[in-house]
């Protein structure tokens, strides 16, 4: 009986989650209430609450159903002997997965395109917040580290290489969120891997004496 009761209960909490997919990706996350998740998913307000404590409990359980993107770009170990081989592979499957898997897709389109920066998401905004954080300070480790295996020039400009890197991937995925069938965002998302990588490699604008020499210039 108690095990029957506690798959009863699962089943309850990923029903609320589904309805919230549903609710979320049609009407953003600030607008709707937990009241018409509840009727989304045939149970009571009371019901929700047994199992979320507020709707920014039920976002980042949702969240959890992926990992928000930051995090999940960058869990390689921070010290790998090829850094870049592990990003280039999580990269890529990121991009296959949220093509092929329609519930990443419109839970990255909830995280991404429809979660408003709000005072009344205060909490939400925090989580993506917190996500986007912890998956910078990864990225730099793995680049850091990148740096110390000679993958990638010493005099690399980390400072400025990290927030460039992950504006571009976190960008090509919000380019193809808003837009699915404009391409294929697998096979581009390999390439612009490849193109973000090279970057790091070869631009002199990511170079350390850049920075030295931009300075010089703003001082004349």
């Amino acid at each position: 009986m108690a095990k029957r009761k506690k798959e009863d209960a699962l089943e309850t909490r990923e029903r609320i989650l589904d309805a919230a997919i549903e609710v979320f990706d049609h009407r953003g996350v600030s607008r709707p209430s937990l009241t018409e998740i509840a009727e989304l998913a045939g149970v009571t307000r009371g019901a929700v609450y047994g199992h979320f404590q507020n709707k920014a409990d039920l976002f980042s359980a949702l969240a959890d159903r992926i990992q928000l993107p930051d995090e999940s770009l960058c869990q390689a170990p921070q010290h790998s002997c090829d850094p870049l081989g592990e990003l280039r592979k999580r990269w890529q499957f990121l991009y296959r997965e949220v093509m092929t898997n329609e519930q990443w897709r419109r839970i990255f389109a909830i995280i991404l395109l429809r979660c408003e920066w709000v005072p009344e998401n205060g909490e939400i905004n925090q989580r993506c917040a917190q996500g986007h954080a912890e998956g910078t300070q990864r990225l730099r480790n793995l680049i850091e580290n990148a740096v110390s295996v000679g993958q990638l020039p010493a005099d690399l400009d980390i400072q400025v290489a990290v927030p460039v890197l992950h504006a571009g991937i976190i960008g090509l995925l919000q380019e193809w969120l808003m837009n699915p069938d404009a391409f294929n965002i697998a096979d581009v998302g390999a390439r612009h891997v490849e193109a973000m990588l090279e970057m790091l490699q070869s631009s002199l604008h990511l170079r350390k004496q850049a920075e030295q020499a931009q300075s010089v210039l703003s001082e004349s």
